[in-house]
């Protein structure tokens, strides 16, 4: 299954692929952190979700922190880059933030 990110991430994301990024911010994230994000990247998204644009941006800057720990692999660090920047994007536009 193809996941769609709305806010500038270009192509979907398969759902095996959103996964692995999970297992990789797992390790760079506190357990309060990842309770933020394990919606969308706990491995079981199977549905769409509209995100409010405030958690959106508050995704956007754990992503990018995300993307620069020491424990991230440089591959995945770009995933979440994309990822986080779609998040910024649209808290910046004062949109819900969709993935289906």
């Amino acid at each position: 299954m193809g996941i769609s990110i709305s806010h500038g991430v270009s192509s979907t994301r398969s759902a095996t692929t959103i996964a692995n990024l999970g297992q990789h911010l797992a390790h760079t994230f506190n357990s309060g952190e990842w309770r933020e994000v394990v919606e969308l990247f706990g491995g079981g998204f199977a549905d769409s979700v509209s995100i409010p644009p405030r958690q959106a941006g508050r995704i956007g800057v754990l992503l990018h922190r995300a993307a620069r720990h020491r424990l991230m692999l440089a591959d995945w660090g770009d995933l979440a880059v994309v990822i986080g920047n779609a998040a910024s994007a649209a808290e910046r536009a004062g949109e819900n933030w969709e993935w289906s």
